[in-house]
Order: C-alpha cells, then structure tokens, then sequence
C-alpha cells in the first residue's frame, strides 16, 4: 500500500516524477504530493484525491528541480485529508521532507517526546514523527549517515521512508524495514521507490534493498550501508526484463480486462515453469510430516481452491489456512511445510505468518509474482510465476497463475506417491495445457453474453456466490471480485450449506449466480441442480454458469464449451471474473482502483 518515489538527476525531473507516481498509483489514491528543492528551499504540493485531480489542485509538473519525492497514499493512521497527504515535513522551520509507507507502532511515544523538545506537528499520521526525528538529528550532528542511523534505531514497525534536506540539496536518503524499496541505476538519473513500477520506462536496472539497510543516492552513484552498523553493503544490479508496454493498457478501456485478456499468455507461462523446480516442491511436500498453503484475500481462495486438487489428485489433505489466522490454528514442528500464495512478495499477513513458521524451525516455500521482494528472499524456496505486471488492484492473471502452478505441485505429488499411474499424469498434463486455448476461447466467444448479463442485473445489490465441492471455492473468489470492484453484496457459500438458514433471504432482491460442474461429475451435478430447485421453488432467481445443455430452470446462462473435468473450475472462474468486470463498468465505478483498497498490504 502508498506508493513512494524519488529522483536526483542532472536533469529536471518535474515529468518524470508524475509519471512514476502515475505509475504508482494503484498502490493507493487517497491522496498524493510532491516534495521537491527550489532556490534552497523545499516546495511541498499535495492534496486529497487521485493524482490527475491533485496535479489539477496543485499543478505537480510544473517545477523547475533535480531531485524531488513523491508519494500516493492509502490510508492507514489519520483521515483523508491535505493535512495527513505525504509528503511531510519537519516543522515552521523545515528543511527535511519525508515519504513513508508502513506503520512505526511507537509513534506516540516518539510524537510526544518531540512535542517536549519543541516540534510543531501538523497531521494525525504516524510518518510525521520520521521528519522530526530526523531533523532532530541532523540538527545534532554533522553527518547524514549518522542522523539517519540515530532517527532508525528510535523507530519500531515497519516503513520504507525517502527524504530530501536542504542541507544536502544534491542527494536522497531512503531506509526500509519490512516494506519494499528499490533503487533504479540510470545513467544521469537516480530512483528509489516502492516498485520498479515506477521507473521500468526510465531504466530496467534496479538494486534490491533489504531490511535492516538504508542508502543515498546522487545523480550518478549510489551508496547502500546497514543500518544498525554503518557498513557498506556490496551487493549485484538486477536486470528486469518486463517491457514497458507490460504496464500499459494497449488499448483496453481497464487494466483489470487487459489482464483478463492476458491470461493465455500468463497461464502459458506457469505452464513453462522449470519442472525441476515443480518437482522440487512437490517433493518438500511428500517428505513434510505436516503441510499448510497460505495467503490472504485472494490468494487464501488460491490456496482453498488448491487445497481441493491436492485432496483430488493426491488424496492428501493439505489444509489451506488464511495467512492471518494462521497463528491461531496451524501445528508446527520442525517438520512442517509452509506453502504461501503472495503475488506482491511483500503482504504483512502471510510475511507474519511464515515468520511465525520460522520460529518453530519449520521449512517454508512460495509462489510469488515480484523478483527480489522480502518474502522471496526469506522463504527456504521460491518459485516465481513470472506472470508480469499487474497494475489493476484486483488480482486475476496471477491469481490464475498460481493456481495452475499449485495444481502441477499437485500432479507430481500424485505421481511420486503413486496415487495416479503414469498413464493418468501425462492425461491431466495434456488437458492442463488444454487451458490457455480454452480461455481465449471463452474471451473471444463469450465476453458478450457475459457483458448482456451483467448490465440486465447490475441493478441487483446482493448475490449469492453458490458451488459444491471445488466450485465452492471457485465461487468465494467470484463473489470477492465482484464486492471488490463493485461495492455490492455478494456471499460466497458452500451450496449445501445454503438451505441451513441463508435460504430465508431468497427474494426479488437476491439473485443467485450458481457454478454448475460438467454433467459426467454426475453426483455433484445432481446435488447442485437440487440445490438450483430450492431456488426456483421460492422465486429465486439464477444465474449459472456450467457447461450445457441449456436448462428452463435458468433465468440467465453461460454455457462454456466441453472441457476436461480438471480445469473446468478453472474456466468458470475466468468467466465470474468477467462478470464482475462488466458489472462494474455498468455502474461506473473506478475499476482499475476501487475504494479502500490497495494492491499490496503492507501493514497489519
């Protein structure tokens, strides 16, 4: 969550700086500034409301500077509004600004200590009380390593923090704990930010910073130190290999359909991820005593849909727990195994979740989507899906990727074990690489039946989300896209479990949206078409998506096209995606960046 940028150039960096906060931006879009040097003195424009609005306020490109900061918020401590905006300053008198992402849990121990020593603060957030800390620092001794080793070791929680002086007008310093920071090299450019995001346009050669680490940076060099001793810290650039047009639209209204679109392309990837690596993992699973998948939000559901293929393929029961309630159900021993689904690397929860694993001596692994990120680093093993940007809030591509590499783990498992036959494990193979096909198919054949149902009920404001066995799973992550980008009522639910009470709220203002399996799946599609006839039967109405034939008991359908057992769950899955796409657009609401919510947690 927030985004945060800087750049020190031997240019002006005025344009350069609002693209990369552009770029930032579904990081967070509560409110947005600019902290830049001019004649000495430091300018600050901020205010509430997306950058476009506040650039409209606050005119953030025109400005005549080598170095500036900026950041884009998602609230945490302290309302929306101009006063609370980064970036912060320290003090009437003030020659230190700030941006900061994270949450430093001793802020009001610091904010008072410094009120006793004079400083006037100007917002409710717990990232003023960096500016004071420094300036109270630089203040008291001559050195910049210094002031910001001394405002460190007063600090707790997490933060990534950038900050500019008019004491060194020439250079940045930016520190991180627990929240990601990059360094981009350019040739007469420097950058820091929250992701490569920000500058992939400028420059694919980044620096990972870690924890514990802080650096400054001038225009041509860079220094990165620890932040406990001071001691310099070597370490290799990192090439990225995204294309900028990755990060762009290409034409598509939203980022959210472009990376619908992009799924054949991103599932093909997951496909191509190296099978020592699958094997790998697979093998970490057989020879655990105990294994748990993790995550939080979407990637919980990730996890709860691969819980299913696991106990299908394998017939092992691998518990899918969210990442914040981890702690409180999971046993663990040194003989655990720990598999989390993060796409950002860098989510607070399953980061605090595997931690906890840690302590216990358990072996941890990920999927993740984002090179060098912290939980990529800590983990024991990682894959990465290289699934690409993803710059809509919502997650679609890489969730789907995830899942397809889960159910490969899974596969492998099945038949180190022996619980398929070589015959069976090169059967689902081919039918796994079946799906890129399949999903285009449904793009290029379906979008506007999908598009005809969302506007015919978008009116509607409460859904219920119903399947059985894994459609179960595949429905709580429907109805979560659909109330994420909608702001409207869906619950996701186990279809059996509906008529035990929630069928009391079928009326005229409760629609149902059913995940049907494939008629072969016999007594599932038996159970669910019962369930179907309980919501006729009190005028309910239904929308299905399943895989034909057409049914008079269906108000409104999506019929997908025939397709092996093992991914169908999978297609109607893309399906409630574009759903809950063309729902949104028929509300006009802001698609790309829904109200309250941030692309990467970061914080408790």
């Amino acid at each position: 969550m927030c985004g945060i940028s800087g750049m020190v150039s031997t240019q002006e960096v005025a344009k350069k700086l609002f693209v990369s906060l552009k770029n930032l931006e579904y990081r967070g879009y509560d409110s947005c500034g600019i902290a830049t040097i001019l004649d000495g003195k430091l300018e600050i424009r901020k205010d509430v409301g997306t950058v476009d609005e506040v650039n409209e306020k606050a005119d953030l490109t025109n400005w005549h500077s080598n170095i500036g900061i900026a950041h884009t918020r998602w609230a945490t401590h302290g309302g929306v509004n101009k006063l609370n905006a980064h970036p912060h300053i320290s003090g009437t008198e003030y020659d230190i600004s700030i941006v900061h992402n994270g949450i430093i849990s001793n802020y009001k121990e610091l904010r008072e200590r410094l009120i006793q020593r004079g400083f006037v603060f100007q917002s409710e957030t717990d990232s003023e009380v960096i500016a004071h800390l420094l300036q109270y620092y630089i203040d008291m001794t001559t050195k910049l390593e210094d002031a910001i080793m001394f405002a460190i070791k007063d600090m707790e929680g997490t933060y990534a923090f950038v900050g500019i002086s008019t004491k060194y007008p020439d250079r940045i310093f930016c520190a991180r704990q627990e929240s990601p920071l990059v360094l981009g090299i350019g040739g007469d450019t420097m950058y820091v930010a929250s992701d490569i995001h920000a500058f992939i346009e400028y420059t694919k050669n980044c620096l990972i910073m870690k924890d514990g680490e802080f650096a400054i940076i001038t225009s041509n060099s860079y220094t990165l130190k620890k932040s406990d001793s001071g001691k310099t810290v070597k370490r290799k650039i990192t090439h990225i290999n995204w294309d900028v047009e990755v990060s762009k639209k290409g034409g598509f209204p939203h980022y959210m359909l472009k990376e619908i679109h992009e799924q054949p392309q991103s599932v093909g990837t997951a496909l191509s991820v190296p099978q020592e690596q699958i094997q790998k993992l697979a093998k970490m699973i057989e020879n655990a005593q105990k294994t748990y998948i993790i995550g939080v939000g979407t990637t919980y559901y990730v996890s709860f849909i691969a819980q299913y293929y696991f106990t299908y393929l394998t017939g092992r029961f691998i518990p899918a727990i969210s990442s914040d309630e981890f702690e409180h159900l999971a046993e663990i021993n040194d003989k655990t195994l720990i598999l989390a689904a993060s796409q950002s690397g860098e989510t607070y929860d399953t980061l605090n979740a595997l931690r906890f694993a840690k302590s216990y001596n358990a072996t941890t692994s990920a999927i993740i989507n984002v090179i060098g990120s912290t939980m990529s680093r800590e983990v024991d093993f990682a894959i990465m899906q290289g699934s690409g940007s993803e710059i809509c809030v919502l997650s679609t591509k890489a969730a789907l990727s995830q899942i397809v590499i889960l159910i490969r783990i899974a596969l492998e498992l099945a038949y180190n074990i022996k619980k398929i036959s070589e015959e069976e494990y090169k059967k689902y193979t081919l039918e796994l690489k079946q799906l890129p096909v399949l999903i285009q198919n449904i793009l290029d054949t379906q979008s506007g039946f999908i598009h005809h149902i969302a506007y015919k009920h978008y009116n509607i404001h409460n859904w219920l989300f119903l399947g059985r066995g894994i459609y179960h799973a595949i429905g709580l992550e429907g109805a979560l896209k659909l109330k994420e980008v909608t702001y409207l009522h869906a619950e996701g639910m186990p279809a059996g479990f509906m008529k035990h009470g929630t069928i009391s709220l079928i009326d005229e203002n409760m629609n149902s949206l059913v995940f049907v399996p494939p008629t072969n799946e016999k007594k599932l599609f038996d159970a669910m078409m019962s369930n179907v006839e309980e919501i006729k039967a009190r005028n309910g109405l239904v929308v299905v998506f399943h895989f034909g034939p057409s049914n008079p008991l269906f108000n409104d359908e999506i019929i997908l096209p025939p397709t092996p057992s093992l991914i169908c769950p999978l297609l109607e899955l893309v399906t409630a995606q574009l759903f809950a796409y063309f729902t949104a657009v028929a509300l006009g609401v802001n698609v790309d960046k829904p109200r309250s919510l941030a692309k990467s947690v970061t914080v408790p």
